[in-house]
Protein backbone atom coordinates (compact mmCIF):
# COMPACT_ATOMS: atom_id res chain seq x y z
CA UNK A 1 0.00 0.00 0.00
CA UNK A 2 1.01 3.22 -0.83
CA UNK A 3 1.63 5.58 2.71
CA UNK A 4 4.53 7.94 1.36
CA UNK A 5 5.54 10.31 -1.59
CA UNK A 6 9.24 11.86 -1.49
CA UNK A 7 9.81 14.43 -3.73
CA UNK A 8 12.85 15.76 -5.51
CA UNK A 9 12.66 19.51 -5.58
CA UNK A 10 15.12 21.42 -8.24
CA UNK A 11 13.31 20.25 -11.21
CA UNK A 12 10.21 18.26 -9.58
CA UNK A 13 8.87 20.57 -7.66
CA UNK A 14 9.59 23.75 -9.58
CA UNK A 15 11.74 23.89 -12.76
CA UNK A 16 14.61 25.73 -11.00
CA UNK A 17 17.84 24.89 -13.15
CA UNK A 18 17.05 28.35 -15.74
CA UNK A 19 17.04 30.27 -12.87
CA UNK A 20 20.07 28.20 -11.07
CA UNK A 21 22.19 28.91 -14.13
CA UNK A 22 20.98 32.60 -13.92
CA UNK A 23 22.45 33.14 -10.37
CA UNK A 24 25.47 30.87 -10.97
CA UNK A 25 26.28 33.91 -13.33
CA UNK A 26 25.37 36.71 -11.54
CA UNK A 27 27.62 35.30 -9.09
CA UNK A 28 30.32 35.18 -11.82
CA UNK A 29 29.94 38.94 -12.46
CA UNK A 30 29.59 39.98 -8.57
CA UNK A 31 33.06 37.77 -8.16
CA UNK A 32 34.48 39.55 -10.43
CA UNK A 33 35.05 36.51 -13.35
CA UNK A 34 34.00 36.44 -16.94
CA UNK A 35 32.38 32.93 -16.62
CA UNK A 36 29.43 32.53 -18.02
CA UNK A 37 27.30 29.29 -18.52
CA UNK A 38 25.22 28.81 -21.52
CA UNK A 39 22.17 25.97 -21.56
CA UNK A 40 24.47 23.90 -22.99
CA UNK A 41 27.18 24.07 -20.85
CA UNK A 42 24.89 24.15 -17.42
CA UNK A 43 23.38 20.80 -19.02
CA UNK A 44 26.59 19.06 -18.99
CA UNK A 45 27.64 20.26 -15.43
CA UNK A 46 24.21 19.07 -13.89
CA UNK A 47 25.55 15.45 -14.22
CA UNK A 48 27.62 16.71 -11.16
CA UNK A 49 25.58 17.09 -8.33
CA UNK A 50 25.82 20.00 -6.23
CA UNK A 51 26.08 23.55 -6.73
CA UNK A 52 29.61 24.37 -5.01
CA UNK A 53 30.50 20.45 -6.73
CA UNK A 54 29.45 22.36 -10.12
CA UNK A 55 31.90 25.29 -9.41
CA UNK A 56 35.22 23.08 -8.28
CA UNK A 57 34.46 20.92 -11.53
CA UNK A 58 34.21 24.24 -13.63
CA UNK A 59 37.09 25.23 -11.95
CA UNK A 60 39.30 22.11 -12.25
CA UNK A 61 38.53 21.38 -15.98
CA UNK A 62 37.58 24.67 -17.82
CA UNK A 63 39.32 27.10 -15.88
CA UNK A 64 43.25 25.22 -14.95
CA UNK A 65 44.83 28.31 -13.84
CA UNK A 66 43.67 28.19 -10.78
CA UNK A 67 46.57 30.44 -9.73
CA UNK A 68 43.96 33.29 -10.04
CA UNK A 69 42.71 33.17 -7.08
CA UNK A 70 45.42 33.86 -5.07
CA UNK A 71 44.97 34.67 -1.48
CA UNK A 72 41.77 33.49 -1.22
CA UNK A 73 42.89 29.77 -2.72
CA UNK A 74 40.29 27.66 -4.49
CA UNK A 75 38.05 26.38 -1.41
CA UNK A 76 37.65 30.02 -0.06
CA UNK A 77 37.00 30.83 -3.36
CA UNK A 78 34.17 28.11 -4.44
CA UNK A 79 32.58 29.21 -1.05
CA UNK A 80 32.31 32.78 -1.64
CA UNK A 81 31.00 32.33 -5.39
CA UNK A 82 28.33 30.01 -3.99
CA UNK A 83 27.21 32.17 -1.49
CA UNK A 84 26.65 34.67 -3.85
CA UNK A 85 24.91 32.48 -6.06
CA UNK A 86 22.59 32.02 -3.04
CA UNK A 87 21.76 34.89 -2.60
CA UNK A 88 20.97 35.59 -6.19
CA UNK A 89 18.61 32.43 -6.58
CA UNK A 90 16.92 33.63 -3.29
CA UNK A 91 16.32 36.83 -4.63
CA UNK A 92 15.06 35.74 -7.94
CA UNK A 93 12.62 33.48 -6.25
CA UNK A 94 11.14 36.24 -3.45
CA UNK A 95 10.58 38.21 -6.81
CA UNK A 96 8.66 35.36 -8.19
CA UNK A 97 10.85 34.03 -10.87
CA UNK A 98 9.49 30.43 -10.11
CA UNK A 99 6.11 29.07 -9.82
CA UNK A 100 5.71 25.37 -8.72
CA UNK A 101 4.84 22.80 -11.71
CA UNK A 102 1.91 21.73 -13.34
CA UNK A 103 -0.72 19.50 -10.80
CA UNK A 104 2.20 19.55 -8.13
CA UNK A 105 -0.04 21.94 -5.61
CA UNK A 106 -3.08 19.37 -6.84
CA UNK A 107 -1.32 16.31 -5.87
CA UNK A 108 0.20 17.74 -2.61
CA UNK A 109 -3.55 18.47 -1.45
CA UNK A 110 -4.62 15.14 -2.47
CA UNK A 111 -2.36 13.01 -1.02
CA UNK A 112 -2.74 15.03 2.80
CA UNK A 113 -6.20 14.64 2.57
CA UNK A 114 -6.30 10.81 2.31
CA UNK A 115 -3.58 10.74 4.79
CA UNK A 116 -0.33 10.23 2.65
CA UNK A 117 2.50 11.22 3.93
CA UNK A 118 4.66 13.63 2.22
CA UNK A 119 8.14 14.49 2.19
CA UNK A 120 11.48 15.90 0.63
CA UNK A 121 14.53 14.18 -0.72
CA UNK A 122 16.85 17.22 -2.14
CA UNK A 123 20.13 17.68 -2.15
CA UNK A 124 19.68 21.69 -2.89
CA UNK A 125 20.38 23.89 0.59
CA UNK A 126 17.70 24.41 2.83
CA UNK A 127 17.65 28.44 1.99
CA UNK A 128 16.56 26.98 -1.56
CA UNK A 129 14.19 25.20 -0.35
CA UNK A 130 12.20 27.73 2.20
CA UNK A 131 12.59 30.62 -0.44
CA UNK A 132 10.71 28.32 -3.02
CA UNK A 133 8.18 26.22 -0.91
CA UNK A 134 7.12 29.85 1.15
CA UNK A 135 6.62 31.47 -1.84
CA UNK A 136 4.87 28.67 -3.33
CA UNK A 137 3.03 27.66 -1.02
CA UNK A 138 2.97 30.54 2.38
CA UNK A 139 4.92 30.45 5.47
CA UNK A 140 3.58 27.11 7.04
CA UNK A 141 4.46 25.06 3.95
CA UNK A 142 6.81 22.87 6.22
CA UNK A 143 3.55 21.79 7.98
CA UNK A 144 2.64 19.44 4.89
CA UNK A 145 5.53 17.70 4.81
CA UNK A 146 6.60 14.88 7.60
CA UNK A 147 10.25 14.87 6.80
CA UNK A 148 12.75 16.99 4.91
CA UNK A 149 16.02 15.82 4.01
CA UNK A 150 18.49 18.35 2.19
CA UNK A 151 21.67 19.08 1.22
CA UNK A 152 22.59 19.66 5.28
CA UNK A 153 21.22 16.77 6.02
CA UNK A 154 22.56 14.87 3.46
CA UNK A 155 25.69 16.42 2.94
CA UNK A 156 26.80 13.36 0.56
CA UNK A 157 25.03 14.15 -2.88
CA UNK A 158 22.80 11.84 -5.67
CA UNK A 159 23.15 9.66 -6.94
CA UNK A 160 23.89 8.35 -3.65
CA UNK A 161 21.02 7.51 -1.29
CA UNK A 162 21.66 9.16 1.61
CA UNK A 163 18.95 11.87 1.62
CA UNK A 164 16.05 8.90 1.06
CA UNK A 165 17.71 6.86 3.50
CA UNK A 166 17.58 9.49 6.05
CA UNK A 167 13.95 10.57 4.94
CA UNK A 168 12.27 6.75 5.19
CA UNK A 169 13.73 6.58 8.37
CA UNK A 170 12.40 9.75 9.77
CA UNK A 171 8.91 8.51 7.82
CA UNK A 172 9.20 5.46 9.82
CA UNK A 173 8.09 3.66 6.39
CA UNK A 174 9.61 1.03 4.30
CA UNK A 175 10.75 1.98 0.83
CA UNK A 176 7.75 -0.60 -0.23
CA UNK A 177 5.41 1.69 1.20
CA UNK A 178 6.52 5.10 -0.74
CA UNK A 179 6.94 6.16 -3.85
CA UNK A 180 9.62 9.06 -5.09
CA UNK A 181 9.18 11.80 -7.27
CA UNK A 182 11.97 12.98 -9.68
CA UNK A 183 13.33 14.50 -12.82
CA UNK A 184 16.81 13.09 -13.99
CA UNK A 185 18.72 10.01 -13.50
CA UNK A 186 20.85 11.34 -10.93
CA UNK A 187 17.62 11.34 -8.94
CA UNK A 188 16.45 8.07 -10.37
CA UNK A 189 19.54 6.58 -9.15
CA UNK A 190 19.53 8.20 -6.07
CA UNK A 191 16.10 7.12 -5.25
CA UNK A 192 16.29 3.65 -6.82
CA UNK A 193 19.66 2.48 -4.89
CA UNK A 194 16.95 3.46 -1.43
CA UNK A 195 14.37 0.44 -2.95
CA UNK A 196 12.07 3.16 -3.91
CA UNK A 197 9.99 2.84 -6.99
CA UNK A 198 9.68 6.74 -9.10
CA UNK A 199 7.73 8.30 -11.02
CA UNK A 200 9.63 10.88 -13.62
CA UNK A 201 8.68 14.49 -14.83
CA UNK A 202 11.56 15.11 -17.24
CA UNK A 203 13.05 18.89 -17.81
CA UNK A 204 14.42 20.02 -21.13
CA UNK A 205 17.56 19.79 -19.15
CA UNK A 206 16.86 16.26 -18.06
CA UNK A 207 14.76 15.39 -21.17
CA UNK A 208 18.12 13.38 -22.59
CA UNK A 209 18.58 10.94 -19.44
CA UNK A 210 17.99 7.28 -19.21
CA UNK A 211 14.76 7.20 -17.71
CA UNK A 212 14.74 3.11 -18.06
CA UNK A 213 14.66 2.17 -14.42
CA UNK A 214 11.60 4.60 -13.84
CA UNK A 215 7.83 3.25 -12.73
CA UNK A 216 6.57 5.98 -15.08
CA UNK A 217 7.68 9.18 -17.33
CA UNK A 218 5.34 11.65 -17.43
CA UNK A 219 5.57 15.40 -19.14
CA UNK A 220 4.09 16.75 -15.25
CA UNK A 221 2.05 15.75 -12.85
CA UNK A 222 -0.82 17.24 -13.96
CA UNK A 223 -0.92 13.95 -16.33
CA UNK A 224 -1.64 12.33 -12.75
CA UNK A 225 -3.85 11.65 -9.01
CA UNK A 226 -2.96 10.42 -6.19
CA UNK A 227 -5.29 6.98 -7.24
CA UNK A 228 -2.88 6.51 -10.41
CA UNK A 229 0.05 6.79 -8.44
CA UNK A 230 -1.77 3.92 -5.83
CA UNK A 231 -2.17 2.01 -9.07
CA UNK A 232 1.10 1.94 -10.68
CA UNK A 233 3.01 1.53 -7.12
CA UNK A 234 0.70 -1.52 -6.50
CA UNK A 235 1.80 -3.17 -10.30
CA UNK A 236 4.93 -2.71 -8.85
CA UNK A 237 5.05 -4.24 -5.81
CA UNK A 238 3.23 -7.31 -7.34
CA UNK A 239 5.27 -7.29 -10.04
CA UNK A 240 8.69 -7.62 -7.33
CA UNK A 241 7.32 -10.39 -5.49
CA UNK A 242 6.68 -12.51 -8.41
CA UNK A 243 10.28 -11.57 -9.67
Amino acid sequence: MLRGLIFDVDGTLADTESTHRAAFNQAFVEFGLDWHWDDALYTQLLNVTGGRERILQYMKTAQPDLGKFGVMGVQASVKRLFELKTQAYVRSVNDGALELRPGVLKLIHEARAQGVQLAIATTTSPVNVAALLSRAMGPDWRLSFAAIGDGASAPVKKPDPQVYLQVLETLGLASAQCLALEDSSTGLRAASAAGLVTLITPTRYTAHDDFRAALRVVPDLSQVDLAQLRLWHAQSQQAASVA
